[in-house]
């Protein structure tokens, strides 16, 4: 039997992320869904991440609506969505009873393959999300527990390793290695691949990778002959700088191979069509910074993945302080070494970034220490991989002592929904409009305050027009 490496594509969720900063609505894809779902691709990534954020935010689109939407157009492909284990896809620790309800109403609304992770790969903030999961699994649902990947002085293929056994022990279906900001080598992706395979057996196990630095090909490469079981790619118009490798060209690669990848390449091609002028727009608008679609091997030192990257370039121009941007990246592995080497993933890489563009912009080092970083000083996010600077703890937790995240009792049963559901009022019609509000309170009544206003405008239209 001939070999089989499979795709997902990533064009929906992280492609665009990495370049345009999640700003892709729904609408303009829409129309290329049901081509999309005749592919044969793995799974299709298309939810969480910062969507969620982004379409409350800046795009006026309900999150849940677009998960039923892609449900409907794609109901043979398995859907796709990346879970910050207990932050779920906010920037903070949520507790048990709502990170069990949100993972619930994913699988509820459309989602298969849930992705979990941790941003310190402290593995205890993955178990109710894991547990929620096999919960309410449907009979396509699969949970895939993710390492998020990075080199420091204390991450080794050795540790790595060890990690995968754990996540294999905890009960998760499939390993995902997630190297966001592109820096893996082949070496590296080679003894990681046939150590980790050794490990844990015939678990599948999945690359995923970023173009940022140039390595990406080359590390995919290797891991296909290292024996790895799923990469992430992006359709082509929507690949490479900060983005994935692009999926006809991997595609074209197996072939040459003798591998199989069960995509349709008549398909592919007609989904890479639909996108060069939906690309070529945001180019042409601005969204689409020319920096995102680079090759920066600087970023080797750096270790920015592509959302972190797309994300600082958008915020120092609406700041017009992109005189600010080498000086800002030059300080972010400083910056990184003060909080333990944690992987730069969100909501992490937001939160070094952050600090780091107001080290620079301040003209002082932590004269301004954001509540975040504050907050991981004080363990609300788990365990640095590392030791962290102790002159900067010593200043935040003045004399205290770290917490640890896992102490505080966190089932509340219930208590967040019922504050939420007596915020909103009338404003929510579902437990999907209280889980957006939890997760982001604010752009959640916004949108829906929106929402009510827009509605009520429409009837008074046709009254007044009748």
């Amino acid at each position: 039997m001939a070999r089989k490496v499979q795709l997902t594509e990533t064009v929906l969720r992280d492609a665009n992320q990495s370049l345009m900063a999640t700003r892709l609505p729904y609408s303009d894809y829409e129309d290329i869904l049901s081509t999309m779902d005749k592919a044969g691709y793995y799974s299709v990534e298309c939810w969480g991440g910062a969507t969620f954020d982004s379409c409350l935010r800046y795009l006026g689109e309900d999150p849940w609506e677009r998960l039923r939407g892609l449900r409907k157009n794609m109901p043979n492909t398995k859907l796709q969505m990346l879970l910050r284990g207990q932050n779920l896809l906010g920037y903070k620790h949520y507790h048990d009873d709502v990170v069990e309800k949100f993972v619930q109403l994913s699988i509820k609304n459309g989602i298969d393959i849930i992705r979990i992770f941790d941003a310190l790969n402290d593995f205890r903030n993955l178990g109710t999300a894991l547990d929620a999961t096999m919960k309410y699994a449907t009979k396509n649902t699969i949970a895939s527990g993710c390492i998020s990947y990075t080199q420091s002085p204390v991450h080794t293929v050795k540790k790595y390793i060890e990690m995968c056994k754990e996540l294999k022990k905890m009960g998760f279906q499939t390993i995902c290695l997630k190297d966001m900001a592109g820096t893996m080598s082949p070496y590296e992706a080679e003894h990681l691949v046939k150590g980790i395979k050794d490990a844990v057996g015939n678990m599948p196990l999945i690359l995923h990778t970023h173009c940022t630095t140039g390595m990406a090909y080359m590390t995919v490469t290797k891991a296909i002959e290292s024996g790895i079981d799923v990469i992430d790619t992006a359709t082509s118009c929507f690949s490479n700088g900060t983005s994935q490798p692009a999926t006809e060209t991997l595609f074209y690669a197996l072939q040459q191979y003798g591998i199989q990848s069960g995509l349709k390449e008549d398909v592919i091609n007609q989904v890479n069509d639909y996108f060069k002028p939906i690309k070529q727009k945001y180019v042409d608008s601005g969204r689409i910074n020319p920096k995102s679609m680079a090759t920066d091997a600087q970023a080797l030192v750096y270790k920015v993945p592509g959302g972190m990257l797309s994300n600082m370039i958008a915020n120092l121009t609406d700041m017009h302080a992109m005189d600010k941007f080498d000086e800002a990246l030059a300080e972010i592995p400083n910056v990184r070494k003060d909080l333990g080497y944690p992987p730069l993933v969100t909501p992490l890489s937001q939160m070094v970034g952050n600090q780091a563009v107001t080290n620079v912009l301040l003209g002082e080092r932590y004269k301004s220490v954001s509540k975040e970083v504050q907050n991981y000083f004080k363990g609300e996010y788990g365990v640095a991989p590392a030791p962290v600077n102790a002159e900067l703890e010593a200043k935040i937790l003045k004399g205290g002592k770290p917490v640890d995240c896992r102490i505080e009792d966190k089932k509340r049963t219930g208590e967040e929904m019922k504050k939420a559901k007596a915020d909103l009022g009338d404003l929510a019609r579902s437990e999907e409009d209280l889980m957006s509000y939890i997760c982001f309170p604010d752009q959640a009544k916004k949108f829906m305050e929106d929402r009510k206003a827009k509605e009520e405008n429409i009837v008074t239209y046709s009254i007044e027009k009748v």
